[in-house]
Formats: C-alpha cells, structure tokens, sequence
C-alpha cells in the first residue's frame, strides 16, 4: 500500500519495525502494538506509535497527564504510582486520569493488591500492573482485577514473559522489548502482545540537524 506523505511532517521517528511482528492489544477498538515510552511532548507529537506510556519517577501530577493527552493523536496509558504516591492518592489519580481522557493507567510493581482492587472499582478503563521479578505474584494481582501486565525487568523480560505465559497464556502483556530489533523480536518470541518503545531524545534527534546546519548543510 502507497504511504500518503508531507514534505514538512515527513520528519518524524519511526517505531522499529520488528514490533510489527507482535499480535497487539485489543483496546476499545484498537490494536494497539506499539507503545512509546515518553512524555516529551514533541516527541510524541511526532512518532508513529500506536500509543503513549507516561510514566515517570516524580509523583504523578494531572497537569503533566493534561499535557501528554493534549499532544498525543493516540491513546495514553497513564502512571498514577503505587510506589512513593499510594493507597487513596493512587485510586483518586486514577479517576482524574480517566476524567481526562486516558485509555489506562499504569501502576508502579510496590502498589498494593488493595488498592489495585479499589482502582478497577471505579474506573472504566484498564489498570495495568507493572511486574518487574520473578517473585511478582501475578495470580493475586490478576484476582484484584490487574487487566494488563506491564514487564519492565531489563536484560530479563523475556525470560519473565516466558513464566508468566507458561501459567497465564490469555493474560495481555506489554513489555520493554530492549535496545535493538533482535531484542524485540525475542520479548515477542516469548509471549508479549505489545511492545513498549523507548524513543530517542530531543538532543539525539537535533544532534544531526545542528552537525548539519554547522556545516551549511540543509535539514538532514
């Protein structure tokens, strides 16, 4: 199929191409494959991915979920905490998060079975639980109402997806799926639908425009 172009929004970052190979996340609608890992506004504004996480390790802050959404042409998962930020301030996070327009929200591993349980009650989207052990129980967290697991353990991802599915083969994962396309294709070879996507910076992308615009040359 012809891709449709701009010549000025033609500059843009590209997801790799191997996450393609993932069967994605059904989500109200979509499928969703491809998740970039970000809250720089611009970055997001111009990336192709099929979603937003916005987690960070400040409390979360409405205003900064308000800015995320406000750029984003696709869904938005959304921190709330569950590791400094807990208990009451989590579920009510999430609520604002859901009044603002988030497809879910993300809770930190530290976050209670509890407040996990109190979450799904009044919210309408997913809560989706970030596993980063081995020890994680994942059983609890699917019975306190857990929709979506989010696997961030590094080096080990693969090899924690692999356990999760052996005992869990319908539960939807998203995971980190590493610095390169082998990396990738080997989180999805072990079980995840859905791939999180850490995208250059702002100064990795402008280190080649400015080396070029120091040169006399045109935008790269």
């Amino acid at each position: 199929m012809n891709e449709i172009k701009g010549y000025l929004r033609d500059f843009r970052i590209d997801v790799p191409e191997a996450i393609y190979e993932c069967k994605g996340i059904k989500l109200f609608g979509r499928r969703i494959k491809s998740i970039v890992f970000s809250t720089d506004v611009s970055i997001i504004r111009n990336c192709n991915a099929d979603a937003v996480i916005a987690v960070y390790p400040f409390t979360p802050q409405p205003v900064i979920t308000q800015a995320v959404m406000l750029a984003a042409d696709c869904p938005v998962f959304v921190g709330v905490g569950g590791g400094l930020t807990k208990g009451e301030r989590v579920i009510n996070l999430a609520r604002h998060a859901e009044y603002q327009g988030a497809t879910g929200v993300v809770v930190n591993a530290p976050t209670s079975d509890e407040t996990i349980r109190e979450a799904v009650k009044i919210i309408d989207i997913p809560v989706v639980v970030t596993v980063v052990k081995d020890d994680d129980d994942i059983e609890a967290r699917l019975k306190a109402g857990a929709q979506i697991l989010n696997v961030s353990a590094a080096a080990r991802t693969p090899e924690l997806i692999r356990k999760i599915r052996r005992d869990f083969p319908n539960v939807p994962i998203m995971a980190t799926g590493g610095p390169s396309e082998a990396t990738i294709r080997e989180t999805i070879a072990a079980g995840a639908d859905a791939i999180t996507w850490t995208p250059p910076s702002n100064g990795e992308v402008f280190r080649d425009i400015m080396e070029a615009y120091r040169k006399g040359n045109p935008h790269p």
